[in-house]
């Protein structure tokens, strides 16, 4: 077997979870799974992780930096509140298509049976969204093209909205798309 670089393991051990998660039956990941997929031992992978709750945290990182990165070039770059907001919501959306093995991480179809952390820190993963679209929201308010008083509700409806697309892509075993249609649906939303 050639010898890898510093750090290319590790990176290749999260690729292969992930892409393991994109199995549509969902069925549990085992280290010895994992390590067969990659052929590796499972002693490999315990010498880039000292659990399986810490590859878990290495997609959710990869998630959150990735996702949060995101939000905030869509706030640079777009002067407006409901612009925002709708490029929020859809970013979200078009990440989950991309990535579906990450939706049933920020979902938490993953993480069962897992370190109840991980769940909790998806849980703030999805109260940061939740912010991200009410500051723009309020933004919105702010340049007259919302109500002030309805900016924490509506982003709770867009939130909710995201996290049932997720829901649904990830149990219609990646089938039903979560971007079909959601800029009219979203659209609505803001009127």
């Amino acid at each position: 077997m050639a010898t890898t670089k510093p750090g290319e393991r590790k990176l290749q051990i999260l690729q292969t979870l992930a892409t393991m998660l994109e199995q549509p039956k969902g069925e549990k990941i085992t280290t010895a799974a994992l390590a067969a997929k990659i052929e590796v031992s499972e002693a490999a992978l315990y010498r880039h992780f000292a659990s399986k709750a810490q590859m878990f945290e290495g997609l959710i990182d990869f998630i959150e930096s990735t996702v949060f990165g995101l939000v905030n070039q869509i706030s640079a770059q777009q002067e407006k509140g409901l612009y925002q907001a709708q490029a929020i919501a859809l970013m979200l959306l078009n990440f989950a298509e991309r990535n579906p093995g990450m939706t049933r991480v920020i979902i938490g179809d993953a993480l069962v049976n897992e370190d109840e952390r991980l769940q909790l820190r998806m849980n703030q993963f999805v109260d940061r969204i939740e912010l991200a679209l009410k500051q723009a929201l309020r933004l919105a308010a702010a340049q007259g093209e919302a109500n002030e008083a309805e900016a924490t509700m509506r982003a709770n409806i867009l939130t909710s909205f995201v996290l049932g697309r997720w829901q649904r892509f990830a149990k219609s075993r990646f089938q039903h798309k979560p971007g079909d249609g959601a800029a009219q649906q979203i659209a609505l939303m803001l009127v």
